[in-house]
């Protein structure tokens, strides 16, 4: 769309990349969020991707800074499939 705003497009993007990671059944279940910005190649926003999953209830994250998948983010990965 036109008039979407490029960051948001951004965003929207790598919280698909990172939930296809985290539920990905050939990677590892739980990422450091360092790991996770160098899979992505998009270091800058990492931060905020991994709050806006994490108060959409899709991630948790431990007190160490590693970041899983919820049942519900593998579910909505589950309806709606892999879209590239």
């Amino acid at each position: 769309m036109p008039d979407e705003n490029p960051i948001v497009a951004e965003v929207n993007a790598i919280e698909r990349d990172v939930l296809y990671l985290l539920t990905s059944e050939y990677d590892l279940p739980i990422w450091s969020v360092w790991d996770l910005a160098r899979a992505t190649e998009r270091g800058k926003l990492i931060k905020d991707t991994i709050r806006s999953l994490r108060t959409s209830g899709l991630v948790n994250q431990t007190s160490d800074g590693h970041v899983f998948a919820t049942r519900a983010a593998f579910r909505m990965v589950q309806i709606v499939g892999r879209v590239n």
